[in-house]
């Protein structure tokens, strides 16, 4: 069979410099180095291989897991791999695990609410891993409504220590991952009860297993919670359940940084600010942003370098199909996702430059822009997980019939990928506490308060309720205030409106339940808003490289342009812009498809994707898709055999007409 040469000629009608791009993709040179090192490191490692894991039986799947975990510490003690280069190593090997939570959520929950006593005894063992930790906060019967949480801790003052119990069914903690068979200790959340008061939820870490046979301590029953969605993906991960019946700890392991129960059992506020936790939820928020762009740009890689490689229908004189790719309708649904990728990177870069300012400002006692960055944070992440998940499903339908195979590469990756739109946080309840944040500062305009950060543009309500946009021709819809002012036209008129609205009824709490729709729709063009406005400010900056500059104000362009088309209605019925030029705009995008249509495969090159990562058949960097598909449909179990078994049991008799003799 011919080699396919496809992507070859693509990759030469660049008008960029890749390679600068994917400097600027990464970040920095620094992180493209690391990067770009370690991910050639596991791909070159074969105890990471990944291509069989769709058919293993649950048991061999999570066995395989710890396997990798084990080789990847192994490797980074051996390499002596700074912290940098460690979490980098783990995110390329691409799967699920226990160590997952153990450092994104059990060490972070201690360096952020455990006292200076209680980071020197516990994360020692957790950086060495001589301890195992999970992050218990969900119950069976509660996981957005942290504040009814049902397990508790009652304080006995005879013995010095806090007894963690289960009250409930519904208290047993459900989903934390690594818990259900890995972890040693876990940071849980529970009602601490003192002197008969209930204070609320606070955190606690407790051994679960012993460190020396790994069997479940007295008083705790714990286990995996069973099968999830899909074949291969979040099966990797120990989702647990965990039953306390009266478990006793001393009462220095309750978490002390903001608040402590003394040794007679009174409980007292520390000087430390209760709103320093949000900082750690900050940081957890950001990381899943910047995820959402890694799981998105995979799935746009993958559709990208198979659209062009697949050809159909369109057949000239010369008998060559035309490439998928050079279909209108494969553009329209595939370059705003491109652009979606890039869009949702810049904005978790900014990010990490919010937490890193909110820090700052913590330690020294200012909270001012606190509420704001709360409020945003919860906003990007509802916004830009949902968008992912939607996107890798149009990838997929975007593969046509191929996409379908799990040697895709996209039903895992959407598989792993879904649940982010639920943890830390429902993206529909996140989206309501941003509106509450909306409608705070709409309500606060009038009293000389000015809107910081990212809801500064509402301090500027009177003129846009007020603004015409002046787009007059097509190419007006490339300049960055004609498009900043559409979108902060819309968002402060939604909001407007809402608030208005509220003001209406008698009871707020009420108000806010009955316009709940509403306000999450008020919420999506605050946030939208943000993407926009990041990407634009990113483009402010110098960025080397031929030709890279240009391609990504293309590809902002796409994003505006693209979201004013989806969500035409609200500019439409908001007054921020007219018919007339709403259909400039969309004559513009389809200008914008054309110019990027020549570059996107650079432009997914520059993601500097292995193949080993990608793990698809169809997103090869090669483009050798169908002896590889081929390859690949020989390697499943079902054909070790030519004769299947079964044959003689059940297909046999049925074609012999023998049915009523066979023993079924």
């Amino acid at each position: 069979m011919a080699r396919v040469d496809q992507l070859a000629s693509e990759r030469s009608k660049a008008q960029f410099d890749v390679d600068e791009m994917k400097i600027v993709w990464a970040g920095s040179r620094h992180a493209f180095e690391i990067s770009d090192r370690i991910s050639r490191l596991v791909a070159s490692d074969p105890a990471f291989r990944k291509d069989n894991r769709a058919m293993l039986g649950r048991k061999e799947l999570f066995k395989n897991t710890l396997r990798k975990a084990a080789h990847a510490w192994k490797r980074i003690i051996e390499l002596r791999l700074t912290d940098e280069e460690a979490s980098r190593l783990r995110f390329y090997v691409d799967e699920p695990a226990f160590t997952d939570l153990h450092w994104g959520m059990f060490i972070p929950a201690i360096k952020g609410q455990g006292t200076d006593e209680q980071q020197q005894k516990w994360l020692p063992l957790a950086y060495k891993m001589q301890i195992i930790g999970c992050y218990a906060q969900t119950e069976l019967g509660h996981g957005s409504n942290v504040q009814g949480l049902e397990t508790t801790a009652t304080f006995d003052p005879q013995t010095d220590e806090f007894i963690i119990h289960s009250p409930t069914l519904t208290s047993s903690k459900w989903w934390p991952g690594g818990l259900g068979k890995v972890s040693t200790h876990a940071v849980v959340y529970a009602r601490l009860i003192t002197d008969g008061k209930d204070y609320g939820v606070n955190g606690f870490i407790v051994q679960l297993r012993s460190l020396d046979d790994h069997s479940p301590l007295p008083g705790i029953t714990v286990g995996d919670i069973g099968m999830k969605f899909g074949n291969g993906a979040y099966n990797t991960m120990d989702n647990g359940v965990l039953q306390f019946d009266h478990v006793r700890i001393p009462r220095d392991q309750m978490l002390m940084r903001v608040s402590q129960v003394t040794r007679e059992g009174k409980f007292v506020q520390s000087n430390v600010p209760r709103q320093l936790v949000y900082g750690t939820m900050v940081y957890v928020r950001q990381t899943i942003v910047s995820d959402a762009s890694c799981a998105l740009s995979r799935a746009v890689c993958i559709a990208t370098r198979y659209s062009a490689v697949r050809r159909q229908f369109g057949s000239n004189n010369d008998g060559v199909e035309t490439q998928v790719i050079d279909y209108k309708t494969q553009q329209n649904r595939l370059f705003p996702l491109l652009a979606s990728a890039y869009a949702f990177r810049f904005v978790g870069e900014w990010l990490k430059w919010l937490y890193t300012d909110v820090t700052q400002r913590l330690q020294a006692n200012d909270f001012s822009t606190l509420p704001e960055a709360h409020a945003c944070t919860a906003g990007l992440k509802s916004l830009t997980t949902s968008a992912t998940a939607d996107a890798i499903e149009e990838c997929r339908k975007l593969c046509g019939g191929h996409g379908y195979l799990c040697s895709s590469g996209l039903p895992e990756l959407f598989a792993v990928y879904v649940p982010a739109c639920t943890y830390e946080g429902d993206n529909v309840v996140l989206l309501l506490q941003v509106a509450r944040f909306l409608m705070k500062t709409v309500s606060q305009l009038g009293s000389g308060k000015k809107p910081v950060g990212t809801t500064a543009y509402m301090g500027r309500v009177e003129h846009l309720m007020q603004s015409r946009c002046d787009a007059q021709r097509a190419e007006d819809w490339l300049k960055p205030s004609v498009i900043l002012e559409a979108f902060e036209a819309r968002s402060a008129r939604l909001s407007v409106a809402c608030a208005q609205n509220l003001a209406k009824f008698a009871n707020q709490e009420e108000g806010f339940a009955e316009l709940s729709a509403n306000l999450t729709e008020a919420s999506v063009a605050h946030c939208q808003l943000i993407v926009v406005s990041k990407f634009i400010e990113k483009l402010q900056q110098d960025i080397p490289g031929k030709g890279v500059k240009e391609q990504l104000e293309i590809l902002c362009n796409i994003y505006a342009l693209s979201l004013l088309h989806k969500h035409q209605g609200d500019f439409l019925s908001t007054g921020s812009i007219t018919s007339k030029q709403a259909s400039l705009a969309n004559d513009q995008l389809r200008s914008l498809y054309s110019q990027v249509r020549p570059n996107a495969v650079a432009l997914v090159d520059a993601f500097n994707y292995t193949d080993h990562y990608l793990g698809s058949v169809l997103g090869r960097y090669d483009g050798n898709v169908y002896p590889k598909l081929y390859e690949e449909a020989w390697k499943d179990p079902l054909n070790d055999s030519v004769v299947p078994d079964g044959y003689h049991e059940y297909i046999r008799p049925l074609l012999k007409q023998q049915l009523r003799n066979a023993r079924l």
